[in-house]
């Protein structure tokens, strides 16, 4: 076989354009390839749409995220590795919950302070430490009651206010014992 044309048959013409015309236009709904990027490789943006307008940008800035690497599978031979689940972390349990409310750092403070004002009321170091943590009991106890539930800690707060009262009322009384000389031994005489 040759690589030829067979003949035409007599009467025909053979349907061959002239070389130094351009190709027909395609038909109706034809793609026409863009034409090639400008010398220099540089980014050329396409011209508006007619009358000018640009449309604004989608909502949200229109970024995308890049798909995962591996689109969600692990190196050859691991096996499939399912993608994350979308929302990103997923608790243990499989469930969404709430979250869990917070107690006020202020209410635990005054639960610690409390209890060591009661602890060093030997010391009379209560005097300082008992009006502390009423104070700071008490400032807290109003924040958990204003939070409308967003904030726990109020029977903490309660707490570190009652030990706050308690270590300054024994820090009290133990200054008194002290310095009225109830553990002075002052009629004991002396050995010669």
């Amino acid at each position: 076989m040759s690589d030829e044309p067979p003949p035409p048959d007599q009467g025909e013409e053979p349907a061959v354009p002239p070389p130094s015309s351009p190709p027909p236009p395609p038909p109706s709904g034809g793609y026409t390839p863009s034409p090639p990027p400008p010398p220099g490789g540089g980014y050329v943006p396409p011209p508006p749409p007619s009358g000018g307008y640009v449309p604004p940008p989608p909502p949200g800035g229109g970024y995308v995220p890049p798909p995962p690497m591996g689109g969600g599978y692990g190196p050859p031979g691991a096996g499939y590795v399912p993608p994350p689940p979308p929302g990103g972390y997923m608790p243990a349990g499989g469930t969404y919950g709430y979250a869990s409310i917070r107690t006020d750092g202020l209410a635990i403070a005054a639960l610690v302070i409390g209890i060591l004002s009661v602890v060093c009321s030997i010391g009379c170091f209560g005097i300082a430490l008992g009006p502390t943590a009423a104070i700071m009991g008490f400032i807290s106890r109003q924040r958990v009651a204003t939070s409308g539930g967003t904030l726990g800690g109020g029977t903490l707060a309660i707490i570190g206010l009652i030990l706050g009262v308690v270590g300054f009322v024994l820090s009290v009384v133990w200054f008194f014992v002290v310095a009225s000389g109830t553990f002075n031994n002052s009629t004991a005489t002396p050995t010669p």
